[in-house]
Formats: C-alpha cells, sequence, structure tokens
C-alpha cells in the first residue's frame, strides 16, 4: 500500500491551513498514494494550549461543509483519506474525531479520541469529551484500518483492541511537541520513548504503524508559556517494528511510503503472539488498578 503523510506547521488562518493540505493530497495522489493521513486537528493551531469557551466556535458539525470538502477531495483523487476534525455532536457536546473517507468521497467510518490528556499546554479534557464509539476498526476499499489519535497511542490497550478486531494497520493522526522549560536531554527522552512505544504497538500486533504529527512552533495565546514547538517526526513503522521511514523534526513533509501489507501474515507466522496470549487470566486489566 502506497500511503501518503502529510506533516505540516499550521498558522492561525483556516483557510490558508486547508488549501495546503489538499494541494498536498493531490500532490501525492498524483504521485500514486492510495491512503493519505493528515495530522490532528490538522484545520486550526492547536487550541488546546487554554482554556476558552470561544475555541468552541472552532468546532464543526459531521456531516458538514468541512467534511464536504475532504469528501470531494477523497473523490477527486480516487483515495482513502483519513482526517482529524473538532466535532460539534451538540451544544456543549464534543468530541476529537477522525473522519475516513473511502475512494468515492463516502465518509467510510469516524472514531472519537478515547483517551483525552489533560496537561499544561494541552488541557484537552476542557474540549473533549472521551469517545463512545470504541476502538472499531474502520472498513474502507483498501482494508480495515485502526484509526486511533495522539493520547491513545500509549495505551497497547487501544492498539490490542484494534487488532483483535481485525485491524491491518495502525495510524495515529497527532499533535504532540516539546515543553520549552525541558532540557534537551529531556526532550530527546520525551520524543524517543514516544516513538519506542508506538513501535512496541506493531511488534506486539504484527501490524504496521503510520503516524502523522504536527511541526513548526505555535505561540501560546495566554502568553504563560513559550508555546509548543511540535516535534514532527513522523513516522511509519513494520510490523516487527523496524522504521520504514522517519521525517524530520523541523521541517514540513509529505511523501509516499510503501507499506508491504503483506508481511503482516508472515510475521505472525514467526511470533504468534495471539495465538499464545492468557486470556483467562487477564480479567485484571479491567480494573483501574490491583491492590
Amino acid at each position: 500500500m502506497k500511503v501518503g503523510i502529510i506533516q505540516q506547521h499550521n498558522t492561525s488562518d483556516i483557510i490558508d491551513n486547508r488549501n495546503r493540505l489538499i494541494t498536498k493530497v493531490r500532490k501525492l495522489a498524483s504521485e500514486g498514494a492510495q491512503l493519505v493521513v493528515l495530522q490532528e486537528l490538522h484545520d486550526s493551531l492547536y487550541f488546546c494550549q487554554v482554556e476558552d469557551v470561544d475555541n468552541f466556535d472552532l468546532a464543526v458539525p459531521i456531516p458538514g461543509q468541512e467534511t464536504d470538502l475532504y469528501s470531494n477531495v477523497a473523490r477527486e483523487c480516487g483515495i482513502v483519506l483519513v482526517t482529524s476534525m473538532f466535532e460539534r455532536r451538540a451544544a456543549g457536546l464534543y468530541h476529537n474525531t477522525a473522519v475516513v473517507y473511502d475512494t468515492d468521497g463516502s465518509i467510510a467510518g469516524t472514531y472519537r479520541k478515547m483517551h483525552i490528556p489533560d496537561d499544561p499546554a494541552y488541557y484537552e479534557k476542557f474540549y473533549f469529551t472521551p469517545g463512545d464509539l470504541g476502538f472499531e476498526p474502520i472498513n474502507t476499499s483498501l482494508g480495515r484500518l485502526g484509526v486511533l489519535v495522539c493520547w491513545d497511542q500509549w495505551y497497547p490497550e487501544a492498539a490490542r483492541l484494534m487488532a483483535l478486531k481485525g485491524a491491518q494497520l495502525l495510524i495515529y493522526p497527532t499533535a504532540i511537541g516539546y515543553e520549552s522549560s525541558d532540557t534537551l536531554d529531556e526532550q530527546n527522552r520525551q520524543r524517543n520513548a514516544w516513538i519506542t512505544v508506538q513501535r512496541g504497538h506493531a511488534v506486539a500486533n504484527g501490524l504496521p504503524v503510520v503516524t502523522v504529527n504536527r511541526v513548526g512552533h505555535e505561540s501560546d495565546p495566554s502568553g504563560q508559556t513559550n508555546g509548543i514547538q511540535f516535534w514532527g517526526n513522523s513516522f511509519v513503522a513494520g510490523p516487527q517494528g523496524e522504521l520504514i521511514f522517519e521525517a524530520p523534526v523541523d521541517e514540513e513533509v509529505e511523501t509516499i511510503v510503501d507499506i508491504d501489507m503483506k508481511r503482516s501474515e508472515n510475521v505472525r507466522r514467526w511470533w504468534p503472539f495471539l495465538r499464545d496470549r492468557r486470556i483467562e487470566n487477564y480479567e485484571g486489566i479491567t480494573k483501574r488498578f490491583l491492590d
């Protein structure tokens, strides 16, 4: 499968962000991409640096004019397209939602982000209600896509459940970066941990992983911090955790990565982790903590 990834630096100009994305999507499709993955909340700046009720004005209905825009691009280009939207489900009820379009422009499925962080400069619990659609792969003409979002990438349970339900590829639209007060060593430890845990999901489940992150600096509107330097480093890992592609940490990137989708079958035969699971002994995993 030829997978296009777009690692972009956003500005406050939503129309410009969308236009640049669509231009890049068309370019990748013209070069042979079959699937294109965009970063988390790609239409705007990462507004969760502050708690501001006015930011709810950025949310959009699904379906709506914004989804129609990406639907038309998917149909025009004949690709499967993974997008990430700030969903307005109802007044006072909002989600961080991935929307997947098939090659005919139809919405193949949606996924609402399940794990919601609440850290300095990442005040997502203020904005997003935790997802209620579960960990369900999305069926497309290219296969079953296990689409998760950002903070979900730290949880092996999410990746495992997607795999157990037949996902053939794990996909993580992402917005993660450095805290300006951290030392360079600490920044590198965090970024390497982020890569390592997702490569672990690839290994444990015998599936490729596609992660697309933002890049560039975004200021804190409140001025209380120095803002977020998104660390880019979008990557694709194979089913043994092997790195097939890594983007730079400080540049925009649009590229196509060729993934051998048949390789997972062989890897799972060599390493039959699903066969050897002791499911009768895992009841504790559903507890918050075991005393």
